[in-house]
């Protein structure tokens, strides 16, 4: 109802609705990363309250990752046939039911419980795919920008509320620190059950950048589970999702799963206290914020193949530097500047690659596939640079390799055909 009183009043001034759905989804996107974020900084106080290990707290956050990206195909398929709404108000319940029970905890299989799979299940859903989703449906024009806008959103939730939770985890115990994730998931599921909706339809608009109402799709008669494995077998024909999934895997590889979940336990091991390195990540995240709108911006205008190039490879000469940094304040500075512009500018041209190979509506399903790629990747840096700590009592190879493997992705992206012409995957 609000929707419908509120979008004729704002084209009376010039404003489509679907920048209130980016308002709004952008909102979500921040608090429910935060939510996602805060176990980064758990790491070294539950292992001193409890007596666990780092490796086996890191393979309880890997679950999460993995469930993180498991869930996403899957959740663009519950939105395309349940609805936005649906899903959001779901998953931020999930996620404040989650992280409240966390603060209860006492025994391991809890840990797995809350911070591995209910969380990692719940902010699957209003990951990126949510992003690609609004932006597939609501825009025509301005579709990487709005994508890099997204992809900002979930990069700098995860990064710069973790000062916040830091400061909160040292005064007032590890406990306190997951109150701003459940506070702002609870205001944005009731800012989304107001405000938004499905299609731009819904509200007798078109798309913005079009002139006709595009009617959405009918629902799949055989479900979302079966629409979203359809969809996955008709991608893994084409060689295109190969590429984006397996370069992908090294994104999340080298940034939430290396860099999110051990960059402040590695500043500690070089004498810097937690506060201080989630600033550094906090800079890393206002950086994110410019490079990933920014990145939306040209891959509108260039050649997305060529952008993941130059992303990836930066990436990796950035990572295999960062044990020359000398660890001080200014060196990360410079690193997290770096490092930042680039955190997740890969997603805009992996979004506008998998648009163009798959379609309007099929494409965010795909890019969720490919999303779970980014994840898989996450959760194998996330156990195996917590193992390569524990055995060699150190991160350093663990970061030189991840920032090797970049290099290789930059290579293996540029063999992708230009302009792939559209896959039309079957009709339900």
């Amino acid at each position: 109802m609000l929707a419908h009183l509120l979008a004729p009043i704002l084209a009376r001034r010039g404003i489509h609705y679907a920048w209130v759905m980016v308002a709004l989804t952008f909102a979500t996107a921040v608090t429910t990363a935060a939510a996602m974020s805060v176990p980064g900084v758990l790491l070294r106080p539950l292992s001193e309250e409890f007596g666990w290990s780092i490796g086996e707290i890191s393979a309880a956050m890997a679950t999460r990752l993995v469930l993180f990206g498991l869930i996403a195909p899957f959740a663009a398929a519950l939105m395309l046939r349940y609805g936005l709404r649906s899903v959001v108000v779901v998953a931020a319940v999930l996620i404040v039911a989650g992280l409240a029970y966390a603060t209860q905890m006492q025994a391991k299989w809890q840990l797995w419980l809350t911070i591995g799979l209910v969380l990692g299940a719940a902010s699957g859903m209003t990951a990126m795919v949510l992003g690609a989703t609004v932006a597939s449906r609501w825009f025509t024009a301005r579709r990487g920008l709005v994508m890099g806008m997204m992809a900002a959103a979930v990069a700098t939730g995860q990064l710069i509320f973790l000062p916040a939770a830091a400061w909160l985890g040292e005064h007032w115990g590890w406990r306190a620190a997951v109150l701003p994730g459940v506070i702002g998931c609870a205001i944005c599921a009731v800012a989304y059950v107001l405000l938004a909706r499905d299609y731009p339809a819904d509200i007798g608009l078109p798309p913005y950048g079009e002139r006709d109402i595009v009617h959405p799709p009918r629902g799949s008669a055989g479900g979302a589970v079966a629409l979203s494995l359809r969809t996955l077998m008709e991608a893994s024909r084409n060689r295109t999702f190969w590429v984006l999934f397996g370069t992908f895997f090294v994104c999340g590889l080298s940034t939430n799963g290396l860099v999110q979940q051990h960059f402040i336990p590695l500043c500690g091991d070089f004498g810097l206290d937690a506060v201080t390195a989630a600033s550094v990540l906090a800079l890393m995240g206002v950086f994110d914020f410019m490079g990933t709108i920014g990145s939306g911006w040209l891959s509108d205008r260039w050649d997305s193949r060529w952008l993941l190039f130059w992303y990836y490879g930066l990436r990796g000469l950035s990572l295999m530097w960062l044990p020359f940094s000398t660890f001080s304040f200014w060196g990360l500075s410079v690193f997290a500047v770096f490092f930042g512009l680039d955190f997740v500018a890969t997603v805009p041209p992996t979004v506008k690659l998998a648009a163009q190979g798959f379609g309007r509506d099929r494409g965010p399903v795909v890019f969720g596939w490919v999303f779970t790629g980014h994840q898989l990747g996450a959760a194998t840096a996330a156990f195996a640079a917590g193992v390569s700590r524990d055995a060699l009592n150190s991160y350093l190879p663990a970061f030189f390799t991840a920032g090797a493997i970049c290099v290789l992705a930059a290579f293996a992206v540029i063999t992708l055909r230009p302009a792939p012409k559209p896959a039309v995957l079957p009709a339900e």
